[in-house]
């Protein structure tokens, strides 16, 4: 049998990409199960493929979950996380004999810890059980797919029998992001100002993405009378103006919901002189490979799966999380030497083409996939 002839079922606990939805659904039999988001999308766009969006509550969709693996002829189940979707989705596979593998895409014990710095409601009962599920999907559970060596030490935490295999899973479209010409009429199609600089940031507003701190650096550059602009796309985008306002720097400020990554997102790319990934910790950074893959320089903390892809110096400039100071001086070495920034930005290309391509990074799910649901047959 084929990819194609093998019937997955895709568990999604707290959003995902429409891209890894129509990607596995091109390549195999899928069914999507996912939770709905109060506020939020199970799905960030909309996808022509079917999905199922179940009640909010974690509890309620775990059962949910339990109850449609059991009932159904799946070949295997591919379940996001390893929180309580997942502990259902591992027992309910076990009890039908199929296979089931976690797909870990984020730290979420590190993720929960940076409300801490950022002064949100942290609760050291909810970590606590944050890694105790983690714990258990390590027993019951029988394998990962994680996005970068960063998320492997993640789930190793909690588990050191099972495999782990590593696959960026949607990856980057290169032809959707590549390199585009004449930013300047770019950025009258897409309503951005003419002149000055563009730093562009993709970013939700959620505390490991640590928005604070890049509308801070954002400050400094403002106040040094620089002729700047701050760019975010996200579906926080209101909060992000808030944000803004309170740091005096509305007006330089350009923010609205998300676009699509399948149309607009790579215009704002190489509409854009610089892109920042500000996050505390990182699983791997997707946007900061498709800003790369439209040749646009790149200034990421240093954490995580970041410092996999975003080297100092040479594919990318680095700061430490938190401090808007480093990234502030990041971003004028950026602005202020567009020579070296392009440069690193083409050695960025070349690395997200040779280790991030989407067709492969499909390619290479679609076989564990399909050598699962051989093995469990």
């Amino acid at each position: 049998m084929t990819g194609a002839d093998r019937s997955v079922c895709f568990v999604v606990e707290s959003g995902t990409d429409t891209r890894l939805i129509e990607g596995l659904a091109a390549r195999m039999r899928l069914t999507v199960l996912a939770r709905g988001i109060p506020g939020g999308r199970a799905i960030s766009q909309p996808t022509d493929h079917e999905v199922t969006v179940a009640a909010p509550g974690r509890v309620a969709f775990a059962w949910r979950v339990f109850r449609t693996i059991l009932q159904s002829p799946f070949d295997v189940v591919l379940v996001q996380g390893y929180g309580v979707a997942a502990l259902a989705a591992n027992l309910a596979a076990r009890l039908r004999r199929v296979r089931c593998w976690m797909l870990v895409c984020s730290p979420v014990a590190e993720y929960y810890e940076t409300r801490r710095q950022g002064g949100y409601p942290f609760s050291p009962l909810a970590l606590a059980a944050i890694h105790l599920l983690g714990r258990i999907n390590g027993i019951v559970g029988q394998g990962y797919v994680v996005l970068s060596r960063h998320l492997e030490v993640v789930v190793r935490r909690y588990d050191t029998r099972h495999p782990v295999h590593i696959i960026p899973v949607y990856g980057v479209d290169l032809q959707r992001f590549s390199v585009l010409p004449s930013p300047s009429n770019l950025r009258q199609a897409r309503g951005l100002p003419a002149a000055g600089g563009i730093i562009f940031s993709s970013s939700r507003v959620a505390p490991e993405k640590d928005v604070l701190t890049l509308i801070d650096a954002f400050a400094i550059l403002v106040r040094e009378g620089r002729d700047v602009h701050l760019l975010n796309r996200s579906g926080g985008f209101r909060e992000f103006l808030e944000y803004a306002q309170r740091a005096g720097v509305s007006h330089r400020v350009i923010a609205t919901d998300a676009v699509d990554p399948r149309g607009e997102l790579p215009l704002d790319y190489a509409a854009a002189d610089v892109c920042v990934q500000a996050s505390r910790d990182e699983g791997l950074g997707f946007s900061v490979l498709e800003s790369l893959a439209c040749e646009v320089p790149v200034v990421a903390t240093a954490v995580g799966g970041l410092r996999e892809t975003i080297r100092d110096g040479d594919t990318g400039w680095t700061y430490p999380p938190g401090d808007s100071s480093a990234l502030a001086d990041a971003l004028r070495r950026v602005l202020d030497d567009p020579a070296a920034a392009a440069a690193a930005a083409r050695r960025g290309r070349v690395m997200v083409i040779r280790d991030f391509e989407q067709r492969q990074a499909f390619d290479d799910l679609v076989t564990l996939l399909s050598s699962l649901a051989r093995a469990a047959s």
